[in-house]
């Protein structure tokens, strides 16, 4: 069962929060992405009870006009798509419960001060949004959390994760998201003590973000095998890339690295975690140090069919199409 945010501190939130201000929705470019655009790698795997992620889909669309009617709508038990116009302000961590699309309008849908916390919640997207400055993380999937879709988001200013992966969470897919100059990108697993929860889960794929001199955990992985980063455009990332360490399995592929010193450690480990391992093939490196490979990885390609771009053209497909406000993702009313 889903345990919601208590009462007080969701109307604390509330009365904290500033109300939305409409916006035009012509503000940056958008392709159309039909009703029918689903996700890529993990998140689309049939397991679990779950025929891949749908969210909200044949639920009501509705639009949170208040901080108090977003709290509202993310924890109902209802099946929703829900629209952001404007700017949402929160704080602490929100939950989550199963069966949501949470979708920006436009480029004007923001989430500010707070972040998002899934807790054994499932079958949940969120889409064209940006997110500033949350006092923890961002997003927080968690305590067995699955089929999750994160998708063409801006993170910027988190004090700690932009998009955390953790305690048993699986069947997860982060992709075309513009990581802003953040801090801690993304930890697929919280701790060296973990393996007891993590173990067997925690299988993510991550493809087509934009780490913008972003400053490490792109991701730093535990225990999860496969983990598949593939197309995705690494610049100037000042103390790492990827960390495949406590015997996670990382398959790195069709990456570009720039100006990127230590694009992969796995077979020295990281900081105090022991070593993992990792498998990179087709990458490009440019400026940067050469990746540390070690071991084998179950191939991706066991659990789902997938296309790789050609690396040398990432940087520019990259850069046209993640993050938000970069699509129109649209609401089919279902009567």
């Amino acid at each position: 069962m889903l345990l919601p945010p208590s009462r007080a501190s969701r109307w604390a939130s509330a009365a904290a929060a500033t109300v939305l201000a409409l916006a035009s929705l012509s503000a940056a470019p958008a392709v159309a992405v039909t009703a029918a655009d689903g996700p890529t790698g993990f998140a689309a795997v049939n397991a679990l009870g779950r025929a891949g992620t749908t969210g909200g889909a044949g639920g009501r669309i509705v639009t949170a006009t208040s901080s108090e009617q977003f709290l509202d709508y993310i924890d109902s038990l209802e099946t929703l798509v829900i629209q952001v116009p404007g700017t949402i302000a929160i704080t602490s961590k929100q939950g989550v419960r199963p069966n949501k699309t949470i979708v920006g309008v436009g480029s004007s849908g923001h989430i500010t001060g707070g972040g998002l916390d899934f807790y054994r919640s499932s079958n949940v997207i969120v889409r064209n949004l940006r997110f500033t400055d949350a006092e923890d993380d961002a997003i927080n999937i968690g305590q067995n959390s699955h089929h999750i879709w994160i998708d063409h988001n801006t993170f910027s200013g988190a004090a700690d994760g932009s998009v955390d992966i953790v305690r048993g969470a699986d069947y997860v897919t982060v992709s075309w998201n513009h990581f802003d100059h953040s801090d801690k990108s993304m930890l697929i697993s919280h701790s060296d003590g973990a393996a007891g929860t993590d173990v067997s889960h925690l299988k993510v794929t991550i493809h087509h973000n934009f780490f913008d001199h972003s400053r490490q955990r792109h991701p730093r992985i535990r225990f999860g095998e496969p983990v598949h980063i593939y197309n995705n455009y690494y610049l100037g990332n000042e103390l790492y890339g990827i960390a495949s360490t406590e015997n996670a399995g990382a398959v790195v592929e069709g990456n570009y690295f720039e100006n990127v010193a230590h694009p992969l450690y796995s077979a020295s480990g990281y900081a105090d975690s022991g070593p993992g391992r990792a498998v990179q093939r087709d990458n490009v490196f440019v400026g940067s140090g050469a990746p540390e490979t070690a071991g084998t990885v179950v191939e991706p390609g066991t659990y789902y069919s997938y296309t790789l771009d050609a690396p040398q053209g990432v940087p520019a497909a990259v850069r046209a199409g993640a993050g938000h406000g970069r699509i129109n993702p649209l609401a089919t009313p279902t009567g």
